[in-house]
């Protein structure tokens, strides 16, 4: 089926969508979850980015709680989407690097959904299976999801194909994260009629690089504004950040017309009040922020992501900030909690629904950030090392394999350009900062080990700079990862 979405819907932000009004007196909410890939929370309008335009997104927050403080564990792929899906660490789940496979009888988000009586959609990139990025992925290893459209991975946004559930291999039409919207709307469209709750995961690959591919229309709202970049960008840098951003920010801005057009589906199908939203990110992108590209550093573009969640029937629709530390593992309970569904024993993460629901008052002052194996665009060989750390309300304080490595007082550096390891003045936040990342690693059983024994431990299988082979395509003169 062709998508009717195409690029100029860019300049008309979607519209509204026609549809008639199915409303139900149905209790059990549906859950909607929207899960971009490297998007930084910095890049929003609603977090006070003057240079974005991102209308719907800003519209929703004034509807949602965002959830400012949340952070991307693991701040890549792979080992997000694990962690989302079973409420574990990576050094739990085995994926703590990408291209590697979910246990398939992991005790996930879905299928918990799937016994309560829910359906279950995925549309858009899945990264879980670890058995090549076009592979076809049996129903067997689709983690209790039953309407399917999906490809392992991709970021050939105007050139890419999905598995649907019939087992054909099918080419999206146009901009892929266009298309797949309209599937997912369609999707709401029609389940939405029945008595049966839903949950759709829908999964787009952009943000992510290449910056190039996003819509003409979107990069053109961009080209010949004076753009700002952030703080910690080099001064050497400064031209092709800017142009980098065109991409982007283009990508981002073809996003948020998708964003008002799920928005339009859910209220024209008369779901709205008891659906739950969430618009998230897998993690951020440095975009040249201290001279890197991409993610898995520890620096805020990498590991701090936008988070709203709406739900109106029960959390109305004021829209309100809130500080409390989330991280990845706490995701799936916390969805879980707003359902009033039991949470698996094998869950790690905390279920912060209450705190959500104003009943509790949050108690986390630490959250913790690692990488486990460097690997891929920031293997070692190009600077990459195993850490571990936490990161506060204020502080972010890294520890590496040789000891104590960054420590940034975010409050008073938002940019994380002084580093105050070993400073004088700062010994007494440095070893309670330690403390609180060793409580966390002994909760989490991590031995913080060199990455090669964990891959060892899981018997995967890497090249030479450790990472999981993958191959490379060329495309209109462009180096994409497939």
């Amino acid at each position: 089926m062709k998508s009717s979405l195409s690029n100029n819907m860019c300049i008309s932000l979607f519209g509204i969508i026609g549809s008639s009004f199915y409303l139900h007196a149905q209790k059990i909410p549906n859950v909607i979850f929207v899960l971009a890939d490297e998007w930084r929370a910095q890049s929003v309008g609603y977090n006070g980015n003057m240079d974005i335009i991102t209308p719907n997104l800003d519209k929703l927050a004034g509807e949602s709680l965002s959830l400012f403080n949340t952070i991307s564990c693991c701040p890549v792929s792979c080992p997000y989407r694990g962690s989302l899906l079973t409420g574990q660490y990576p050094l739990t789940t085995g994926v703590f690097m990408n291209d590697v496979q979910l246990n398939p009888e992991s005790r996930t988000l879905s299928k918990v959904f799937r016994e309560a009586g829910y359906k279950t959609a995925f549309i858009g990139k899945w990264h879980l299976d670890g058995h090549g990025r076009s592979s076809f992925i049996p129903a067997e290893r689709r983690q209790g999801f039953e309407y399917w459209k999906v490809l392992e991975c991709t970021h050939d946004y105007n050139n890419s194909y999905y598995w649907d559930n019939e087992d054909n291999k099918k080419k999206w039409d146009g901009y892929d994260a266009y298309a797949q919207t309209a599937d997912a709307i369609n999707y709401i469209n029609e389940t939405s009629k029945s008595n049966k709750p839903f949950l759709l995961i829908l999964s787009w690959g952009p943000p992510h690089t290449p910056f190039e591919t996003a819509p003409e229309s979107c990069k053109e709202l961009y080209r010949g504004m004076t753009l700002n970049n952030r703080g910690n960008v080099p001064v050497e840098e400064s031209d092709k950040t800017k142009n980098d951003l065109v991409g982007y920010y283009g990508h981002i801005t073809a996003l948020d017309s998708c964003i008002g057009a799920l928005q339009d589906a859910v209220r024209n199908a008369g779901i709205e009040e008891n659906t739950v939203f969430v618009f998230t990110s897998d993690h951020g992108a440095m975009v040249n922020s201290h001279g890197y590209m991409h993610k898995q550093r520890p620096y805020e573009e990498s590991i701090h992501v936008p988070f709203l969640l709406k739900y109106p029937a029960i959390l109305g629709r004021e829209g309100k900030r809130l500080d409390m530390l989330f991280n990845t593992p706490d995701i799936m309970p916390t969805l879980l909690g707003l359902c009033e569904l039991s949470i698996p024993n094998s869950v790690e993460g905390d279920d912060k629904s209450q705190v959500l629901l104003g009943r509790k008052t949050d108690t986390t002052t630490e959250v913790l950030i690692a990488c486990y194996q460097p690997f891929g665009q920031w293997a070692r060989n190009n600077g990459g090392k195993e850490y571990r750390g936490v990161r506060t309300k204020r502080y972010t304080y890294v520890r590496d394999l040789t000891g104590p490595w960054l420590l940034f007082d975010n409050e008073k550096d938002p940019w994380q350009m002084n580093n105050l390891i070993n400073q004088p003045g700062y010994d007494d936040i440095q070893m309670e900062l330690n403390h609180k990342l060793n409580n966390l690693l002994q909760k989490s059983n991590d031995k913080f080990l060199p990455g090669i024994e964990y891959i060892k431990k899981w018997k995967y299988v890497v090249d030479e700079t450790e990472t999981i082979p993958y191959r490379t395509i060329n495309y209109q003169g462009l180096t994409i990862t497939e």
